[in-house]
Formats: structure tokens, C-alpha cells, sequence
């Protein structure tokens, strides 16, 4: 017998706890383009293509981006119950949609830094209104660049002296977009829908007064008429994520990044929105490509600030865990 089949693995209702918790992860228009498969032993993350926006996102980066979130999301979560959970990315290259194997091992130690983090989970939420700027936005990005820096993404902040140059290139890739039907009925297909698992409810969206406070931001369905944080305009601090080169495993790092990110923010109190439009269209991203200090390739924006008092979150909507996870027998070992 092997010495291995004595390790204690994480049991399928721990499994379960935690993927729920994995599951509150940010997509791409709240896809949750996932798919877990649990043997008893090993977890595996798979991408889901029959949720891949087609116009959008034809080459599947925001998907592989937003798996790489949920995968990190996942990490957290199994510490927080006492299980390391040792990441193999793309395991094998014949199957691209099988993004990660993740291995356990019992972690009897603190959480240390990393609680805070685990805790954000169950705060985070995308904020599309105007936001105050960041509280202590220095020793943020400073935390932020460090949690991003294992998966080789860089962060950089985009300056206020060029933020009307991103404003100009939103309302061109706006444009752009405007009359384009598959486009278009594909972003109606998965924002502003009440009582849904997925996709972005009306209760998420901005309405145009709102909207029109925020210089850089997706243009999505207008909600109906609100005003909230009338007198503000948007003061968030702007941040690139950036990769050395375009590949699926430089997108799944993207993804892992932005979950750290998005999480250490939480924990500080400030909120976030994650902006991916900005990035999807050549002539844009282009624009974000010339405001980086160095030749990397951004991938995603994300605006970070201070909300006010009166904001209040909406709960995230999820797909039930049993639609995302898939339990089979693991495969009889190999006889010598």
C-alpha cells in the first residue's frame, strides 16, 4: 500500500462548504463560466464554453480570467478549513478546458494575513456608482503589487493626468459597440433580469444619471431612474493588471491576481469595480498598452475608491453548486 493512501483528504461536505464560498467569485457578466469535478481525492477546475461570450469575448480570456478568480477564491477558502490546496495548472495540454488540479494536504497552521482576505469573501461586491478616492490608497497598491507579483501580473496605476485619455477610449469602444446586434444581444441576454442565479440583475445596474458620473466604466442596460451619490463624481484610483505575454496560463494567473486584489481591497473597507470592456477591443487596449511603464499586455482595469455611507451591497446571485460540480469515483489504481 502506498504511504500517500494514509493522507486524510478534505471530505465531500467540506468540499462543498468551500466551492460554495469559491462560488461568490466575480466573472464576466456573473458567467460562472466553471465547472469542479471531485473524485474523493483530487479537484479538478474545468471551463465551462457553452458560457463563453462570443462577440466579447471570442478567444475565451474573460473566461479563463474569471476561472482563474473562482480558482483563487477556492485556495482561501479550503485554508480557511484547514486544507492547503496545492495548485497544477493545466495539467494536460491535450485538454485546454481542464484549467487546474488541485491537490490537499492538512494545514494545522494560522491564517495569518491571509484571514482577512477569507473574510472579504462574503463583502466583496462590484460597485458601478461613483466612488470617493481610496483611504490609504499608498500602502493599498503596495499590498495589492505584492499579492499579484507570484503570479508574475503586474499592477500599475494608471495617473489622474492621463485618465481622459481611458475616459476618450470607453466612449470609442462604446462606439464601436453600439450597433453591433450580436454584441448587444448578447450583453441584454445577461444583464437586467430580476431573480436570476446569473448573469447582472437590474438591482446592479446604474442608472444613466449615475452612469454618467463614472467617466470609465462598460456601458450596460440603463436601470430605471435613481440618483444614489448624487453629489459625487467618480475619484477612484485606476489600476492595470498586466502580463508578460497573451496565453491561457498568463490568463488564469490574471484571474488569480485579480480575486487577491479584489479581496485585499475588500479587507481595507474600499470598494472595487473590475472593467474587462476596456481591454477587449484592439484600439482601446491599446491605449491602456501606451499608459503602462513597461511593454507588458493589459489585461484587465479594475477601479478601486471609497464608497460612501449610504452604500449597500447587492448580494451576489450564484448558480446552485450542484449545477458546477461534478462528483465521480476516482480510477482504480494501477496494478505493478
Amino acid at each position: 500500500m502506498n504511504s500517500s493512501d494514509h493522507v486524510t483528504r478534505p471530505d465531500l461536505q467540506t468540499v462543498r462548504l468551500a466551492l460554495m464560498l469559491a462560488g461568490r467569485a466575480p466573472s464576466v457578466h456573473n458567467t460562472q463560466p466553471w465547472r469542479w469535478v471531485f473524485d474523493g481525492t483530487r479537484l479538478q477546475l474545468r471551463s465551462d464554453t457553452d458560457r463563453l461570450l462570443s462577440s466579447a469575448d471570442p478567444l475565451g480570456r474573460q473566461l479563463v480570467i474569471s476561472c482563474g478568480a473562482v480558482l483563487d477564491h477556492a485556495r482561501l477558502a479550503f485554508l480557511s478549513m484547514g486544507w492547503f490546496a496545492e495548485v497544477t495548472r493545466f495539467p494536460d495540454p491535450n485538454l485546454p478546458e481542464h484549467l487546474a488540479t488541485l491537490e490537499f494536504w492538512p494545514w494545522p497552521g494560522a491564517l495569518n494575513t491571509t484571514a482577512a482576505r477569507v473574510r472579504a469573501i462574503h463583502q466583496r461586491h462590484t460597485d458601478r456608482l461613483p466612488m470617493q478616492a481610496p483611504d490609504g490608497w499608498l500602502d493599498a497598491l503596495s499590498a495589492v503589487r505584492e499579492l499579484a507579483r507570484p503570479h508574475h501580473v503586474a499592477i500599475d496605476e494608471i495617473p489622474d493626468s492621463s485618465r481622459h485619455r481611458l475616459a476618450a477610449a470607453t466612449e470609442h469602444a462604446t462606439a464601436l459597440r453600439r450597433y453591433d446586434m450580436r454584441y448587444q444581444t448578447e450583453l441584454h441576454w445577461w444583464t437586467g433580469h430580476s431573480d436570476v442565479q446569473e448573469g447582472i440583475p437590474v438591482a446592479a445596474l446604474v442608472s444613466d444619471a449615475e452612469a454618467a458620473r463614472v467617466d470609465i466604466g462598460r456601458a450596460f442596460p440603463s436601470a430605471p431612474y435613481s440618483a444614489r451619490r448624487a453629489d459625487l463624481v467618480d475619484q477612484a484610483r485606476l489600476v492595470a493588471l498586466s502580463t508578460l505575454g497573451e496565453s491561457p496560463s498568463q490568463w488564469l494567473h490574471t484571474g488569480e491576481a485579480l480575486s487577491e486584489v479584489l479581496l485585499e481591497c475588500t479587507a481595507r473597507g474600499l470598494s472595487t469595480c473590475a472593467l474587462t470592456h476596456i481591454t477587449e477591443l484592439p484600439t482601446s487596449r491599446s491605449v491602456v498598452a501606451e499608459l503602462v511603464p513597461h511593454p507588458d499586455i493589459p489585461q484587465v482595469l479594475i477601479r478601486i475608491g471609497t464608497a460612501p455611507e449610504d452604500n449597500t451591497p447587492t448580494p451576489p446571485h450564484r448558480r446552485p453548486l450542484d449545477d458546477v460540480l461534478d462528483i465521480r469515483p476516482a480510477p482504480p489504481p494501477r496494478r505493478a
